[in-house]
């Protein structure tokens, strides 16, 4: 009984700091990712990113190479050329190149699988996410987040980005509680891209994983557009044919 307990304050303490954490990131303003999913050159480049910045820790195990390559136009050559890292097939899904184990010994946790993270948090989370990275000495990794506090994530696009500190300032409220308030980034070292181009750089990356997400979506809109047009159709043949039937009925 002792150790059910023990479990049920354990499970209590995690619902706890997940609500905080999903309270947080609502207070934060979400900046619109604006990607174009049938934007093929953009979707190509967030699959090249996405493989060379994130596939070393995250997986994408719902997602086939194969697929990629037919809706993006890519060849196998340029499948195995450019993304297959850790895989032989492009029937293979995407997985990582790090195990569970690793991941949990070096970041406290696994880091999750990407495949549906754009239908789970949202497209303008995830843009957010990726561009709300500052320097936090308080933090292990150096950094935290504005979207996702205490993130285990390090910053692996720092490279990219740069780094940037987050200026935030305190209200004293009438009942005594305090309101802490974001006001803006400052930049402390550039990065090799510029604002402009690392904005492109992380959009074209969500596009990607909007992509995977739902891979048939842009085959599922095509077939509802027929759809709609035969129902169309239909209806008008179904009206023609009604009138005619019912003409000589007073």
């Amino acid at each position: 009984m002792g150790k059910f307990k023990q479990i049920a304050t354990l499970m209590a303490l995690g619902a706890c700091l997940l609500s905080t954490q999903g309270l947080a990131a609502s207070k934060v303003h979400l900046e619109s990712a604006n990607i174009d999913h049938d934007n093929v050159a953009s979707l190509q480049r967030g699959a090249r990113n996405f493989m060379n910045y994130c596939s070393g820790c995250h997986s994408a195990q719902y997602v086939r190479y194969s697929t990629i390559g037919k809706h993006l136009g890519l060849s196998d050559e340029q499948l195995i050329d450019n993304l297959m890292f850790n895989a032989e097939k492009t029937y293979e899904t995407i997985k990582t190149s790090m195990s569970a184990e690793d991941a949990r010994r070096w970041y406290g946790v696994a880091p999750p699988d990407m495949s549906l993270i754009a239908r789970s948090r949202g497209v303008d989370y995830i843009y957010g996410f990726l561009k709300g990275f500052y320097v936090s000495p308080e933090s292990p990794t150096g950094v935290n987040n504005l979207v996702l506090a205490g993130t285990a994530m390090p910053h692996v696009l720092s490279e990219l980005q740069g780094y940037q500190t987050a200026n935030f300032s305190t209200h004293d409220n009438a009942d005594g509680s305090v309101t802490t308030s974001f006001e803006g980034f400052e930049l402390l070292s550039a990065g090799t891209l510029t604002a402009e181009q690392y904005d492109d750089f992380v959009r074209d990356t969500v596009n990607f994983l909007a992509y995977i997400s739902e891979p048939i979506r842009s085959d599922r809109r095509k077939l509802g557009v027929w759809v709609l047009m035969f129902l169309v159709f239909f209806f008008i043949v179904a009206s023609m044919l009604k009138k005619q039937i019912w003409k000589d009925v007073k």
